[in-house]
């Protein structure tokens, strides 16, 4: 009976163990000061929070085809008109936080991931692939495998960075150049 007992007790601590866990992962790149330096180095940035309304959603979402999540906008605005935008995305499971700058023309002028809670599909962080937004606007609907290539293990990722560089540069164009 207790060779029973034992085997029984073995048996599960090994199933336990062999049970696959879901760890949390999540790695910070930047802080928001620290994109602010990258994106708009030695620049004076004024936080200008930017509430959409429920008309202003519903034009963003159906020119650029992409879901607008949050009708606050948080942003800074520098006096010469150009925009930091932050931009929290879905990942394949995770959100990935994003600082875009889009210049007072409307012309992207970087990108930069602050945090990305992913298991992988990390070379988005990579400056190469980042840097193909570099001057896209609303004119140009970026495609992922046209004008922005893919990273093998990482296609949604990519996928999703390029939708919500796309949605914000919609935002823009129909909202946040009009601001003051």
């Amino acid at each position: 009976m207790l060779r029973r007992k034992f085997l029984k007790h073995v048996f599960f601590t090994a199933a336990g163990l062999c049970i696959p866990l879901k760890v949390a992962y999540a790695k910070q790149y930047l802080t928001i000061d620290q994109a602010k330096e990258i994106l708009f180095p030695n620049k004076k940035l004024i936080e200008t929070t930017v509430e959409l309304t429920k008309a202003q959603k519903k034009s963003i979402q159906k020119s650029s085809t992409i879901r607008v999540r949050n009708l606050t906008i948080n942003a800074w605005k520098t006096k010469e008109g150009d925009w930091f935008i932050l931009d929290q995305i879905l990942g394949k499971h995770e959100f990935i936080d994003l600082a875009v700058a889009i210049s007072k023309n409307g012309d992207v002028t970087g990108v930069e991931v602050l945090t990305y809670r992913e298991t992988y599909g990390d070379q988005i962080m990579h400056p190469k692939w980042r840097a193909q937004f570099y001057g896209t606007n609303v004119k140009q609907f970026l495609k992922l495998d046209k004008q922005i290539k893919n990273i093998s293990g990482a296609t949604l990722s990519c996928r999703h960075v390029t939708d919500g560089v796309n949605r914000l540069n919609h935002t823009w164009h129909q909202v946040l150049q009009y601001h003051t």
